[in-house]
């Protein structure tokens, strides 16, 4: 395919932007050239605080401030827990002895009512009460944010994992997540992080049992007993069970083994039986006032009798029916609630939340269609929004799929799903929607870009993801926007469009960046800068440089990674050498200090690079004069923009304080133009404000030598461990202002 023209940032609706700290990092996320993070300055790094004494509301009541993503699903009808006595004490006396607990079991089996029912008792149990969280489709990495934002009052911070460990060392809470995904080693992360907490999770099913020696216990959340399952199908019919039916309950409790769930299902199965029964009462009804006689028909007088005698003619559904009576339900479904159920089959089982229904299928009353999937068994509210319950998409997708050819193109399932791509690149870019409502909406948006990409439209999930990812990273849902770069990156690849895989490729550099992954964030931005180069970006170059260097300055191992040949092992030894002293300076240093102790460690690695190129030249193979080809022990490899391996044949290198030849773009760049290492913001520019609109890149302290020049022979007396020059310049953070980003209204 050709590359694609026009706008993919969402018809005329500007990319978010704005600031956030990461770690140490102060990330610029939606500028022109793309996200960047720089060195915070130690005045602007947050100082959270804690919120000690949680009490946690109930989901469905409203979230507290201190709550994080919405958590535990809500039941039909919210009924007292039946057959669960025990279960919620031997949990409790579990939390109280500080043991950590996993609940197993099979879908269906109630495991996220028990979670409820526990969190409402254990409010008492820990000094900082309870928090609730969603684990569905969150990373170890999300959750441990969502953890920090629960007990911590920082908005806008993304702790790294040292400050993680400090800030939520003291945190001594019971800490409630459902649908739990990571597992093993990622899982014990979590536990491993928050020490004084209590976990009790739900893991979802089929995940593996804790390794040995894991905090977390087993706990098996069985199927109820045989008469709380008929009491709870009662329940949730609204009238008792007459004998045909409970023998019916019976047969489905043993095919069942108790699972809850069935028996939601089993009891929406009744009440739509009562509503066939009520319509033929109503026409007898009618037949009865219209010929005035009731003994010409046979009818009885008493009402009861009347509707007793009716029911026997609507049988009910077989055992093998009930086990799986997705069609069925839909059958007693109203119109709205129908449309909103095609559109959750369209989205993979995700289902949007009620405000952005009407816009997408026209229906006026969203909270009453997605309650009636909920009371029907067919969905369950988790994270915020509602998702189909387990088996129904399985179910009924083969059905919408064959019967889509006679619907209205919006009302398909691709329509459907094309409209939400439409209004969500809309919707995430809108000055009114805060970064908390984008959050609760990061599955729906994963569901739709899929949904697109399924369907052979590249273009639109380009949009999509383009006007998403910097929305997602301000929402601080750094999982879900990792997974919508990846998307938007493979619809530019199907597109061919360099420039806009250059983009996705340095978002992932800045993702991989802020979360400890050099190597990778190496890898990506190496790509960003050849493919931006081949579209003609030089602000887009410039921006990856920027990053690049900045690498450079904290591991430059990084971008010698694979490397083995004999000047690499000896700049390894020296960077070993120079981390071991760093290391300990920084383990002493407060952490307003450690941008200092970042400057100390690389005046350090320079002078042991100095002194170790003195030495080689001097001794290196026992030639006097060294290495001829004139490279010198501490040059680091110049960063290519161009997507050809580099070459390892030895060159003359330039001077250790000019720039190389592939040090810019272009050949006449000067070097008084070339991207920084660093960014020091001016102080009239605080985060969470509109970057500075000037932009001034200089590499201070450092004056280009022609690139044939050798280095500087060393003195008669100078040894590798001594050496009797001192270098005339030490390496120092050249500063730039942050570029100029397109301004975007601030979340309401």
């Amino acid at each position: 395919m050709g590359q694609p023209s026009g706008d993919f940032r969402g018809d005329g609706v500007r990319p978010r932007s704005g600031e956030l700290v990461s770690g140490e990092r102060l990330v610029v996320v939606g500028g022109p050239e793309g996200s960047e993070a720089r060195h915070c300055p130690d005045e602007w790094m947050p100082q959270p605080r804690r919120i000690r004494g949680l009490v946690q509301a109930r989901p469905e009541l409203g979230p507290s401030p201190a709550v994080g993503p919405l958590a535990l699903g809500a039941g039909p009808g919210d009924l007292r827990l039946l057959d669960r006595e025990g279960d919620v004490a031997a949990l409790l006396e579990q939390l109280r002895a500080g043991r950590s607990v996993q609940l197993v079991g099979q879908a269906g089996s109630g495991r996220s009512a028990l979670l409820a029912a526990v969190a409402e008792a254990a409010g008492e149990l820990a000094p900082d009460g309870v928090v609730r969280l969603s684990g569905y489709r969150r990373t170890v990495a999300d959750l441990l944010q969502d953890l920090f934002a629960a007990t911590h009052q920082a908005p806008d911070f993304r702790p790294d994992r040292e400050q993680l460990a400090e800030l939520l060392a003291g945190v001594a809470a019971v800490v409630v997540i459902d649908d739990v995904e990571p597992y093993g080693e990622e899982l014990e992360e979590l536990l491993t992080l928050a020490p004084e907490c209590a976990f009790l999770i739900a893991a979802v099913p089929g995940s593996p049992p804790p390794a040995p020696g894991s905090r977390l216990r087993d706990h098996l959340v069985a199927g109820l007993s045989r008469p709380a399952s008929l009491t709870l199908a009662a329940r949730l019919a609204g009238r008792p069970l007459d004998e045909v039916e409970r023998a019916w309950a019976v047969d489905l409790w043993f095919e069942s083994e108790g699972l809850p769930l069935r028996f939601v299902r089993a009891a929406a199965l009744l009440r739509q039986r009562d509503v066939t029964v009520d319509a033929l009462v109503a026409a007898q009804e009618d037949r009865r006032s219209l010929f005035g006689t009731v003994q010409e028909y046979q009818l009885p007088r008493d009402p009861a009798e009347l509707e007793r005698e009716l029911r026997q003619q609507v049988p009910l559904p077989s055992v093998g029916e009930s086990a799986a009576p997705a069609r069925r339900l839909v059958q007693g479904l109203s119109e709205s609630a129908r449309l909103v159920l095609r559109l959750a089959l369209a989205l993979g089982g995700e289902c949007p939340t009620a405000p952005h229904l009407p816009a997408l299928l026209d229906v006026g009353l969203g909270e009453s269609a997605l309650q009636e999937l909920v009371e029907a068994g067919l969905a369950v509210s988790v994270g915020g929004h509602h998702r189909l319950t387990e088996g129904v998409l399985d179910a009924l997708l083969p059905e919408l799929e064959d019967d889509s050819n006679g619907l209205p193109a919006p009302f398909a399932p691709g329509g459907i799903a094309h409209g939400a791509a439409e209004h969500l690149a809309w919707w995430v870019g809108h000055a009114s929607v805060s970064t908390r409502q984008v959050a609760a909406e990061a599955e729906v948006i994963l569901a739709v870009l899929l949904a697109e990409r399924n369907a052979d439209r590249p273009a639109e999930v380009l949009r999509l993801a383009r006007a998403a990812a910097p929305a997602l990273a301000l929402s601080l849902r750094w999982g879900a926007w990792e997974r919508a770069l990846q998307l938007g990156l493979e619809a530019a690849r199907m597109l061919g469009a360099n420039a806009e895989q250059g983009w996705f490729h340095h978002e992932l550099g800045v993702h991989a960046l802020c979360t400890g992954d050099n190597r990778r964030a190496v890898a990506e931005l190496e790509a960003a800068l050849a493919l931006r180069a081949a579209a003609g970006e030089q602000r887009g170059v410039a921006g990856a440089r920027r990053m690049l260097d900045l690498i450079r300055i904290e591991e430059p191992a990084a971008l010698t990674a694979g490397s083995d040949t004999a000047p690499a092992r000896r700049r390894r030894s020296i960077r070993a050498i120079a981390q071991v002293v760093p290391g300990r300076l920084r383990k002493r240093a407060p952490r307003g200090a450690r941008k200092t102790v970042l400057l100390a460690g690389a005046a350090v690695m320079a002078l042991g690079a100095l002194g170790t190129a003195i030495g080689v030249a001097a001794t290196d193979d026992g030639r006097p004069g060294g290495d001829r080809t004139g490279n010198s022990a501490d040059d680091l490899p110049p960063l290519d923009p161009s997507p050809t391996p580099r070459s390892t044949s030895p060159t003359p290198a330039p001077s250790s304080a000019g720039p190389t030849a592939t040090d810019s773009p272009s050949a006449s760049d000067s070097p008084s133009t070339s991207p920084s290492a660093t960014s020091s913001p001016s102080a009239s520019h605080k985060p969470g404000g509109s970057p500075s609109p000037s932009t001034t890149t200089t590499k201070s302290g450092t004056t280009p030598a022609p690139p044939n020049t050798a280095p500087p022979k060393p003195t008669a007396t100078a040894t590798a461990s001594t050496p009797t020059t001192t270098p005339t310049e030490t390496p120092s953070m050249p500063t730039t202002t942050p570029t100029t980003a397109t301004p975007s209204s601030s979340p309401s």
